[in-house]
């Protein structure tokens, strides 16, 4: 009998998703085929000392040596953005999700749009600008947004979740508030053309070449948009599964999802937003989380389950897809002899 897989369940973190983070680890620990897998739970405080279950602090390299995969679930930076995923590599231990690289695309959503723009997926009409921009040039970007961009518009962090940081604006003295608001979480923000009537679309995807997309999910917000609170603090907002959609655009909402994890170099697991304008008939990618939250009652565990895959055995193949993608990149050679020796090893 094959022994049990010893999983480090990563989770909590130092941002501002610290607290979902929690809850995501608390589901998957317990959703855990516990006859094929150990739970390890290493915790991550808000001051950044790594904990193991009984409180204690933990030499993060030393303990994830001894594990044979890590599922880091942690939301947002320093968790989310290709950090966490540069220490496995360093290390060179498998874990669950996105590699370096997707992780940083997609953890900053200008750079992210821009690339699913130049494989013409269709995304909200953006401008994004850094705190030195908006110091130097605040009216000159003022000009240029209110030339080019009509309200509302949406005002966010360029490298946050869970809707932190967010505005909606609908005049000038709005705008500027939302933007050093949004500027208090992160150094980068973006600016968004808002589109009405949109109905929120969202999409799970799984696999690493040959990834598969779930049904569709309608979220019907509690507030204005699906804000933090509406999220995970008042309870109001509400699911559709599947999503009440045209059968052309759900096809098509679904391979444009596929596409951008392709495009994206994702891997293992991502979450695909869309705003769906039911009005036109027209549909934008809003963005891609490559780790969406995880608890019992998020769209990512949800949205496979209606398509006929259960919690327990969704993390079963996530663990496989990330034994997986370990496998193929120990495969890469990355030492290389020249022909001649043209260095002597002597120290600096």
């Amino acid at each position: 009998m094959n022994a049990k897989k010893k999983i480090a369940v990563i989770f909590g973190g130092t941002n501002t998703e610290h607290e979902v983070s929690i809850v995501s680890a608390r589901s998957v620990i317990e959703n855990l085929d516990k006859s094929k897998y150990i739970p390890i739970p290493i915790k991550i405080t808000k001051k950044n000392s790594w904990i193991n279950q009984k409180g204690k602090n933990i030499d993060p390299i030393k303990t994830l040596k001894k594990v044979d995969i890590a599922f880091p679930v942690i939301h947002g930076p320093f968790g989310e953005d290709g950090t966490l995923q540069g220490l496995f590599e360093m290390i060179k231990i498998p874990y669950i999700g996105c590699g370096v690289l997707a992780s940083a695309l997609c953890m900053d959503k200008a750079t992210q749009k821009s690339l699913c723009l130049r494989y013409k997926i269709p995304t909200p009409l953006f401008f994004w600008l850094t705190n030195y921009d908006w110091k130097t040039s605040k009216q000159k970007i003022l000009k240029h947004i209110e030339s080019n961009y009509t309200y509302p518009l949406f005002v966010k962090p360029s490298n946050q979740g869970s809707s932190v940081g967010i505005s909606k604006t609908t005049n000038i003295k709005e705008l500027k508030k939302a933007i050093e608001f949004a500027l208090k979480y992160d150094t980068k923000v973006i600016i968004e053309q808002g589109i009405e009537n949109a109905k929120e679309i969202e999409c799970s995807i799984l696999g690493n070449h040959n990834p598969k997309a779930s049904v569709l999910g309608e979220i019907v917000s509690s507030n204005d948009f699906y804000d933090y609170d509406a999220k995970y603090i008042d309870g109001q907002s509400k699911e559709i599964i599947p999503a009440k959609l045209p059968e052309n655009i759900a096809k098509s909402i679904r391979f444009d999802a596929i596409k951008a994890f392709q495009i994206l170099d994702c891997s293992g697991l991502a979450r695909a937003d869309f705003l769906y304008d039911h009005k036109n008939k027209k549909y934008y990618l809003n963005e891609l989380n490559t780790m969406p939250g995880f608890t019992q009652i998020s769209m990512y565990p949800k949205l496979w389950q209606a398509s006929g895959l259960t919690y327990s055995r969704l993390l079963h193949q996530l663990i496989e897809l990330g034994f997986n993608r370990h496998q193929q990149r120990s495969r890469i050679n990355y030492s290389y002899k020249p022909k001649k020796q043209w260095y002597t090893n002597k120290k600096p």
